[in-house]
Order: C-alpha cells, then structure tokens, then sequence
C-alpha cells in the first residue's frame, strides 16, 4: 500500500518537429519552443515509451505517467484502476502552419495493421484559433468507394472526394478510427485521441521534408485498408450545452474512449469525480485549482491530471477562464 498522497498533477509540454507546423505553441504554451524549425505538435499528457510526460512540479516532480500508472494505480485511476496497462489517452496540441498529410488510423479492429502492443486511433479537435486560409478535412464525399479512392491518388484529385469546411474558434471536429482527414492552412487545435501512434498517410499534397529534402513515406495500401466506407460518422459537432450558471458548461465528445466537456466562465465551478481520473486543460485565461486546501495555480497551455483521490476539485478563475475536462467512460 503507497500512502504518498496524490495532487493535481502538472506535465511539461513536449515539443515535436513538423514539417507542416509553425511557432504559434509559443504563444500558446509557457514553455518556451525550442529555438528553430517549424514545432507542429506540444504532447502534453503522454504514457509513451519514447516520450513520456514527466510531472512538473511537486514531490512527485520528475516522475513519469507510467511511474504514476505502477506505484500509484487505485489512487490515481480509482474505479478504472486493472484496465489499463497505460494511461489511455494521448493530449496534444497541433500548430498546422500547413496541411497535414491526408491520413487514417485503424480501429481496435483492424488488428492485423497494428504494431505490436499498440491499439487503433479515435480521435477529436478542439479548434483553438484558425483563419481564413485554414481548411478542415473529415470524411469522405458519400458514395465514394475504395475504386474512387485509387483512381484519385493516380492523377491528383484526392481532396475532390473529401469533406471539407472552413473551421472557426471553438468547433469540434470528431475523427473516428476508419476516417479520412487532414487539417492546415494556419490552424491550432487541441487533439484528444487513443493511445496511439499509428498513423497512414495516404497523400501528402507534394509535400518535401526540409530536414531530408526527400517526401515523407506514404502507406497507401494499409490507409485504404482501414477506410470505414460509408460509415463515417466524423465530422463537425454540435455542443451539448449541460449547464449555463454557474459556468457556461458543453459536451462535445462522448464515446467509448474519451467524453470532453468544456467549462468557460468568470465565477468559481466544480471539476472532477469522486473516484476517477480527470484531466484538466487550460485554453483561456488563468486561474488556481483548490484541492485539498491548497491552491494550484493553472495559466493557458497548462494540463492538469486530477487523481481519482482527489475527488471533486474547485477552479477559482482570474477574469474569464476556459478548460477542457475530460474524461475516461467507464
């Protein structure tokens, strides 16, 4: 039995080079980008092997998730504490000066495209900030079939076939496993997915990577593998409003991965659940969090893990404050 007490756990950002990424994470983020080249993601909350998230601050300073995950299991996941050999979630942001490369990730399903010990790639923006330029990408146009698909990627037409909007603030993009997607044109989103790393390009709109000067692989065959044809149920989504006092309070995902509210508000509001995990990301604003008689201060860019001990915590705002809570569905 550890009897450490957990707290509202912060982690370090972790900073990827994109090719198709730009310099506004700094903006974003307090911690500072690294000093050139285009930075396209920020791993925020990560339980990989290769890049793991680390704690921040506090007598647990240093630690990683999957420490966290082995010497502290019923505390920090409570009721979901057996399932998971990993944290569950990977969180990001994506700073998409570019397009993406047009790609797909495979479902739990399709086990045969797996890696070994990976899983599939549900999946769901945020949009933070985009412009006039910026294009979403989710979906294909209906009756589009595997033929289609083939006969576009020979003479250049891909993006024919593909849904596409122009993406303002505050919309929800849902990517389920088996969807066709890519984002760009100066856009920022926060990014909530499985566990995963598994990624198939499938075109990449003649893209050349500056640190090779070569085009980046693509994986056509396994992409049109995994493509749910005619069952896509990805897209834009409308909130749910769940509550307007004493916080303006939506619902925009809920499936069988990951449910996300978001709070936004002058006035102090709850967070957390008694007995499982939650996590906390700050998009506006600034603020503490108060548990267990202490204050935690949370500014823009800032990932909270709240401990399934903690229980119900409080957000205190400084002016205006705007989080993303999300949660893991039992």
């Amino acid at each position: 039995m550890n009897d450490t007490p957990l707290y509202p756990l912060r982690f370090e950002p972790i900073y990827q080079y994109r090719l198709w990424g730009g310099r506004r994470l700094g903006d974003l983020l307090s911690a500072p980008l690294p000093q050139d080249g285009p930075i396209g993601e920020a791993w925020v909350l990560s339980d990989r092997e290769d890049h793991p998230s680390r704690v921040a601050e506090g007598a647990l300073k240093g630690q990683t998730i999957a420490q966290l995950m082995e010497r502290f299991p019923a505390q920090l996941m409570g009721t979901l504490s057996g399932r998971f050999r990993r944290f569950p979630l990977l969180l990001k942001f994506l700073d998409a000066r570019q397009m993406l490369s047009v790609q797909v990730h495979p479902s739990d399903a399709h086990k045969e495209l797996l890696p070994a010990g990976e899983r599939g790639k549900t999946e769901a923006w945020v949009v933070l900030e985009a412009g006039p330029d910026s294009r979403i990408y989710a979906g294909l146009k209906p009756g589009t079939t595997e033929a289609d698909m083939r006969h576009a990627l020979a003479n250049g037409t891909v993006a024919q076939h593909l849904g596409c909007f122009t993406p303002k603030s505050g919309n929800a993009v849902f990517i389920p496993a088996g969807t066709v997607h890519s984002l760009g044109g100066d856009i920022v989103v926060f990014e909530v997915q499985q566990n995963s790393d598994v990624t198939f390009r499938l075109y990449d709109w003649g893209h050349l990577d500056a640190a090779t000067g070569k085009p980046r692989p693509l994986q056509v065959e396994s992409a049109l593998a995994c493509i749910e044809y005619g069952k896509c149920a990805g897209g834009l989504v409308t909130p749910v409003v769940k509550s307007v006092t004493p916080v303006t309070r939506d619902r925009l995902f809920q499936c069988d991965y990951f449910a996300l509210c978001r709070a936004r508000g002058e006035k102090p509001f709850s967070v957390g659940t008694p007995g499982a995990p939650r996590v906390l990301v700050c998009i506006e604003g600034a603020g503490e969090i108060q548990s267990g008689g202490i204050a935690y201060a949370i500014d823009k860019g800032d990932v909270f893990l709240l401990p399934a001990e903690a229980g119900i915590c409080a957000v205190h705002p400084s002016g205006t404050i705007g989080v993303l809570e999300i949660g893991i569905p039992e």
